[in-house]
């Protein structure tokens, strides 16, 4: 990126919006930076809570072609996180999750080609690997978009990528609030399953692995940052050790459409994967449509690998797990307010 560069955020006032925006005007060399939502509430509030004119906000929906195009003009990077993301909300309405993970990433695609966008960094989930839900599904799809855009249009001057993360801690609809605001109601924590693993990852470490892709991305790329795991059950007695709470733990049971650990890469992935250190890029498979290809040459590798899979990396403890969440802002925030700021020192 420049300092005349012009960078559109699809969904750009949720939870990963708000944090890449926010990094990207700290640095200063972004000559504008365009928020898409069909929020208008959000959007007002980011606005004020920015307060930076380098920020445009576009009113619209990812569904809609026109929208897309009017936000992609004169655009050079494009991080698009519009989407459906709650699992139970895909499962009741699975077209609508079509309508926005897979056709509203088609229209951001084909806007940003017709644009001379450079690059578009597409955020997927771990829940599009061996997807069992809508919303992983439909993730599953757009990642195949994104892979199909660069065998179909060799000539395009627009690299299109995807980045896979897992759990963004401290996201906007994620556990950890829910936790939190229990334990600030003196409430018992509800959990589904406290064997249940889950990949861990801070907002932080997210923008950085799209600023990654941004920088080293080929056509069709996948990139994945290596991620440690902990059971939920091990995340929810970290708070209650964290807030210094007498709260126990209610299992409710695993939820319609819940895997019970999470993979981030699957090994048929792992078979062409390169190693980058803290990442894994996972080259887009450019064979031809060609069916000797895939009918009569196989691989001879993939039976070597395993699944990247949140039950079989490096797994946390309790006391590893409340270091990560220390050092989350709005967790540090909470105990600060709950008056539990020697806690918070912990972190140092």
């Amino acid at each position: 990126m420049t300092s005349h560069s012009t960078v559109l955020i699809t969904g750009g006032t949720g939870s990963f919006g708000n944090t890449v925006a926010s990094a990207l005007l700290e640095r200063g060399d972004i000559q504008e930076i365009r928020i898409l939502s069909r929020d208008e509430a959000k959007q007002d509030q980011m606005r004020h809570d920015l307060n930076d004119d380098r920020l445009r906000f576009y009113l619209g929906d990812v569904r809609e072609y026109t929208s897309v195009e009017r936000a992609m003009k004169s655009v050079d990077y494009v991080f698009h996180a519009a989407a459906l993301k709650q699992v139970p909300s895909c499962e009741f309405f699975p077209l609508e999750a079509v309508r926005t993970n897979v056709l509203g990433s088609e229209n951001v695609l084909r806007a940003a080609d017709y644009a001379d966008v450079s690059s578009v960094v597409c955020l997927s989930t771990d829940k599009a690997v061996y997807p069992v839900n809508a919303m992983g599904m439909s993730k599953a799809m757009m990642e195949k978009l994104a892979v199909a855009f660069g065998l179909n249009n060799r000539t395009s001057e627009t690299v299109v990528s995807c980045v896979r993360y897992g759990n963004v801690m401290y996201s906007r609809g994620s556990v950890i609030p829910l936790f939190i605001q229990q334990l600030k109601a003196s409430k018992n924590l509800t959990v589904t399953n406290p064997d249940m693993t889950r990949f861990m990852m801070s907002l932080d470490d997210s923008v950085s692995l799209v600023e990654y892709a941004f920088h080293n991305a080929q056509q069709g790329d996948l990139f994945i940052r290596k991620a440690k795991a902990c059971t939920i059950g091990d995340l929810a007695q970290a708070l209650i050790n964290l807030f210094a709470s007498r709260a126990s733990v209610d299992v409710i049971g695993t939820r319609h459409a819940e895997k019970v650990s999470e993979a981030l890469a699957s090994r048929e992935e792992l078979a062409r994967a390169q190693d980058h250190g803290e990442y894994f890029r996972i080259p887009a498979d450019n064979r031809e449509l060609n069916y000797e290809l895939y009918f009569e040459e196989g691989d001879r590798t993939q039976h070597f690998f395993q699944d990247y899979d949140s039950h079989t990396v490096e797994r946390m403890s309790v006391a590893e797990t409340e270091d990560l969440l220390l050092t989350l802002p709005g967790v540090r925030a909470e105990l600060q307010a709950a008056g539990l700021a020697p806690l918070e020192r912990k972190a140092s």
